[in-house]
């Protein structure tokens, strides 16, 4: 009898918890990281090395025989996990690709270098945090740093008393913004030198387009497509709102967004493994522009894509840690024809609501047993830290799927009512408690994400 392939799994959370939960049976796992929003677990940022990190856990894979290492985690995870893969010998992404793409300005310079028509304009931030803004940057401006995750800090600003508000930090932010950074830095300095420092902020054309992404992966250097999922914001903001699968992006424009990956990849050495691609496309234009890509596997888009396309993106990735082609994979008849992840969101601190109760929870269960549910509750210092770094306070995530797009508003104004949470449908978004069956029977404008 073959023994279960044995793997390392690092900062493995939320829903990579639950996509690897179903893959238990067939694989061993050897679990490690920390989660970087709960206490005490998040008492590790303090002194922690990536580097003495990867070789604690490349000892450890030695030991135990692993066949493969992966993770979905953006802000440590990718990279550790192409450390440990890289000392072992193991199938993974180069490490150097990772800090090339987790590098934004690094990344900047090479997508204008190989595919200059899906750049915007950019700039480094000539300033340390909360010092002085320099003279000549044009507003308005987005800006963001240089290594991040989450759109942490990442903000639209129109003059330059809003990027001094923005870049100036307390104490207490200084400390998690450096403990964030600095494990990237140290591995980016001895391994990617001309990227430069990664603790400064940088400067983007702000461009008002609808936002997409394309997932994929690589498997023997060749590119491939695993779909396009559709952004939707919050009226006037630049907070998710929601991610709907399958894409209203036409082909023709799915094809050019792959074409750029095509390319981006190969500039920086990126052979193997799963990736996020996050754009813009002008429907009035056709310009596409690139926001960014992530070496890893957006997680939280994989149970869309096992809902409607029947493929389990998590066991893809498995497949890849083992080198296998993910392509061998069998499917599964799809469960939806749509599916959306529903983001729940406050603009306001006094204006939180509050978590369901064991009882709303039941309910919710009940009604809608296919949905996954997570909550986000914070206090005190880590809530005003999300309105600050963000500007908003993301409280919860629901994942539903349904036949079409008029059952899958009314499904998420049903879910959204048992739990005493505003629907992520409206603009602006309502209660559900004033909504009436009549408007609940309303389809999707078809002109919302498009």
């Amino acid at each position: 009898m073959t023994s279960r392939p044995r793997l390392g799994l690092l900062f493995s959370f939320d829903w990579d918890t639950l996509g690897f939960q179903r893959l238990r049976g067939d694989y061993t796992f050897d679990e490690a990281g920390f989660d970087l929003f709960s206490f005490p677990s998040n008492a590790r940022l303090i002194g922690f090395d990536l580097e003495r990190f990867a070789e604690q856990q490349a000892r450890r894979g030695r030991r135990s025989g692993w066949r493969g290492v992966v993770s979905h985690h953006e802000q440590f995870g990718a990279l550790a996990a192409a450390l440990v893969a890289e000392r072992l010998c193991l199938p993974g992404t180069p490490v150097s690709a990772v800090l090339a793409c987790q590098h934004k300005l690094h990344a900047r310079r090479v997508l204008q270098a190989v595919c200059p028509e899906a750049c915007v304009g950019f700039a480094e931030l000539d300033a340390v945090y909360g010092g002085a803004i320099p003279e000549g940057v044009r507003y308005p401006a987005y800006v963001k740093p240089v290594k991040a995750a989450f759109s942490v800090l990442a903000r639209r600003v129109a003059d330059a008393a809003e990027l001094q508000r923005h870049t100036r930090f307390g104490r207490r932010e200084l400390w998690v913004i450096r403990r964030l950074v600095e494990p990237f830095e140290r591995v980016c300095r001895a391994r990617l030198p001309e990227a430069g420092t990664a603790h400064r902020l940088m400067l983007e054309e702000p461009l008002h387009a609808p936002q997409f992404n394309l997932d994929g992966w690589v498997h023997e250097g060749q590119v491939h497509a695993l779909g396009v999922v559709d952004a939707l914001m919050y009226p006037g903001t630049q907070a998710f709102m929601r991610w709907e699968y399958p894409s209203r992006l036409p082909q023709s424009v799915q094809a050019r967004a792959l074409d750029v990956a095509r390319r981006f990849l190969a500039a920086v050495g990126y052979r193997h493994g799963m990736f996020n691609m996050e754009f813009f496309h002008d429907p009035a234009s056709g310009r596409l522009s690139v926001i960014e890509f992530n070496p890893r596997m957006a997680s939280q888009f994989s149970d869309l894509y096992r809902r409607v396309l029947g493929v389990d993106p998590h066991a893809m990735s498995l497949a890849l840690a083992l080198g296998d082609d993910p392509l061998a994979l069998p499917k599964v008849e799809p469960a939806a024809g749509v599916a959306a992840s529903l983001v729940y969101r406050s603009f306001e601190p006094d204006l939180v609501p509050a978590m369901p109760t064991a009882a709303q929870r039941a309910a919710f269960s009940a009604a809608h047993p296919d949905a996954l549910l997570f909550r986000f509750p914070k206090h005190g210092h880590s809530l005003a830290r999300d309105f600050k770094w963000t500007g908003s306070h993301r409280y919860g995530i629901v994942h539903l799927g349904a036949r079409d797009e008029q059952q899958l508003r009314e499904r998420a104004e049903h879910a959204s009512a048992l739990l005493g949470w505003p629907v992520p449908y409206a603009s602006p978004p309502r209660h559900a408690a004033d909504l009436t069956w009549a408007d609940n029977r309303l389809s999707i404008p078809a002109t919302e994400g498009s």
